[in-house]
């Protein structure tokens, strides 16, 4: 390869990166600040169980208590550190799945991948962005529990937050929950494959191409990805809470040594309903979040493909080397000559 065909690569290689990280910070950034009150609502139950004496809907009752005692700001507690999270996280996430699934594909020599790939795909994009973002998690689980804690000095700030763990703490503080995050790997590892497989088959049906599916599809295939990977994983989210919050609380509540201690107080003061503490809620929560962040996301990439094309003499160059690769008519006519008939009534059957 030259020296120009590199460059062009390498430039196409950027575009490409910006494209992905731009549209995902972007799909991210929308999907958090609409469903930040349940977010709020569903990281409480995970953490403090139902509300003593509250009846009717958990979900009615939360938000009417949050709003009396912490006003409309409560609702919206984490959500700065959620979107400072968030802009990395899909990034990174985006970006890193993008790239293995190109990997994957200039190995495998084809352009559907299976479920197998995708599921290396979407797993160490899941524990690369778990590893870069996990601070901000923990920030973000503490500012929006704090408000229920009587006891303890709140955190003033994103930057008071982190200077405090890290001074208190240190760097376990920042990385507890880890494990179970990284459990939670699981979770894109369900979640993505069954996407690419829902989009494949509407595109199948509709006789179209993935890229090419409508914003309704998208929302479908999401929705529906979403559902699946967040009943089967969710356990491990209740865990992941309580352990990233419990260093803001010492001297109060029941405290874990781990992700087994968690586990096993859990199930004996609560039994299996104590794992799924807040589901419905992140039901809610996330579903839309996974339309809103996957249509957007599939809508802006496209967008940006507009604004960011690809240059012109990577696309001409590849676009004639395509039709220096593609077969001549005689060359047709000579492979055709050397195929026994048998074969030749097999490929026109196909």
């Amino acid at each position: 390869m030259s020296s120009n065909d590199q460059s062009s690569g390498g430039s196409h290689d950027v575009r490409e990166l910006i494209r992905n990280a731009g549209a995902g910070a972007a799909a991210g950034a929308m999907a958090a600040t609409f469903v930040c009150p349940l977010d709020v609502i569903k990281t409480r139950l995970q953490v403090h169980g139902l509300p003593n004496g509250k009846k009717g809907s958990v979900i009615i009752t939360s938000l009417q208590h949050i709003i009396r005692t912490e006003g409309i700001r409560g609702m919206y507690r984490g959500l700065t550190p959620t979107i400072i999270a968030l802009l990395p996280n899909w990034a990174v996430y985006f970006t890193v799945y993008e790239q293995i699934k190109g990997l994957l594909r200039s190995h495998d020599g084809c352009d559907q991948l299976t479920t197998g790939r995708n599921m290396i795909a979407a797993a160490s994009a899941g524990a690369a962005t778990a590893m870069s973002t996990n601070p901000l998690w923990v920030v973000k689980t503490r500012l929006q529990t704090q408000g229920m804690r009587i006891n303890v000095v709140p955190y003033k700030s994103i930057l008071s937050a982190l200077t405090r763990i890290t001074r208190e703490e240190g760097l376990r503080g920042l990385y507890s929950g880890i494990l179970p995050s990284l459990a939670g790997v699981s979770h894109v590892a369900i979640q993505f494959p069954a996407y690419e497989k829902i989009k494949s088959y509407m595109a199948k049906k509709e006789n179209t191409t993935v890229d090419k599916l409508s914003p309704g599809d998208v929302a479908v295939a999401s929705s529906i990805s979403k559902i699946t990977a967040s009943v089967m994983t969710y356990p491990h989210e209740v865990i992941r809470s309580r352990l990233q919050e419990q260093g803001h609380a010492k001297s109060s509540g029941v405290q874990y040594a781990g992700v087994v201690d968690c586990i096993k107080k859990v199930y004996q003061k609560e039994g299996i309903r104590g794992f799924y503490r807040g589901c419905a809620t992140n039901l809610l929560r996330t579903t839309p979040s996974a339309v809103i962040t996957f249509t957007s996301y599939e809508m802006i990439h496209r967008f940006l493909h507009r604004v960011v094309p690809e240059e012109k003499n990577y696309s001409q160059r590849y676009s004639k080397s395509d039709d220096l690769k593609k077969p001549q008519p005689e060359d047709i006519d000579k492979k055709a000559s050397s195929i026994p008939l048998g074969n030749k009534e097999q490929l026109t059957r196909h």
